[in-house]
């Protein structure tokens, strides 16, 4: 079974890594849009036409099944995609509100959600939360983790600000929904900003079990190939994700 990966930029490598872990895909071929990093500051309709220019790319690939990495994609643009693809179309939103049920947190429990100005904007995780019967709920843009990831800054003084900036006046929550797969790759520093009692609800690993349990996703392939593309400086991807993930890659 072939996957398509899209993101924005390198975050949906945190997807990568967790669909590669558990084996479920023969082939994943990943693009990301670097050339126009990052969506979760453009409006509803541009958000769109870069979604619908990616499906486009993905049609010369002979993929099973396609999943947004992007929050603000997954938040705007699945209907378009759906509307225009040949095969499934799976968005990281509802996996991640789903993987919070799982977590023995009480309905009126404090859940912050974190994400771009679109991915926040658009309410949707705060709908689905709602549907679900959480009472508490706070959602916090935190952009500026984007380019900070980008840029490959993990740890140090700008990072902490950030995090400090964004948190200050934020009283602990029992669970954080990492609403943009950039920010697993800081996760450890938002867990220890706040403790370690604080679930961090991360996309990659709930899209796994939404796929493992709603689509033919259980393939326990011994070896899976990875194919990357960017549209802006393709060799920077490579390098990226043969660090995170410590994999060679065509």
């Amino acid at each position: 079974m072939k996957a398509g990966v899209f993101d924005s930029g390198i975050g949906g490598l945190t997807v990568v890594k967790s669909l590669i872990r558990h084996k479920i895909f023969e082939e994943i071929v990943y693009f990301g849009d670097t050339a126009r990093v990052p969506y979760g500051i453009k409006d509803k309709n541009t958000i769109i036409r870069y979604s619908l220019e990616a499906l486009e790319f993905f049609k010369n690939f002979d993929i099973d099944i396609l999943i947004t990495a992007c929050n603000s994609v997954s938040a705007y643009a699945i209907p378009e995609l759906r509307e225009n693809a040949s095969y499934p179309v799976v968005g990281v939103i509802e996996p991640g509100v789903i993987a919070l049920e799982r977590y023995d947190i009480k309905k009126d429990e404090k859940i912050l959600i974190i994400g771009t100005k679109a991915t926040i904007s658009s309410g949707k995780y705060q709908r689905l939360l709602k549907e679900k019967g959480y009472k508490n709920i706070l959602a916090k843009p935190t952009g500026l983790f984007v380019p900070i990831v980008e840029e490959g800054i993990f740890e140090g003084a700008v990072l902490d600000s950030s995090i400090t900036h964004y948190f200050n006046d934020i009283e602990k929550p029992s669970a954080v929904i990492l609403g943009c797969t950039h920010f697993p790759l800081i996760a450890d520093k938002i867990g220890n900003y706040f403790d370690n009692n604080t679930f961090l609800i991360h996309s990659g690993e709930a899209i796994v079990e939404y796929l493992q349990e709603n689509f033919d996703c259980n393939g326990n392939f011994n070896e899976t190939k990875l194919s990357l593309f960017a549209s802006e400086n393709p060799d920077y991807l490579k390098n990226v994700a043969k660090k995170w993930l410590g994999k060679n890659c065509v």
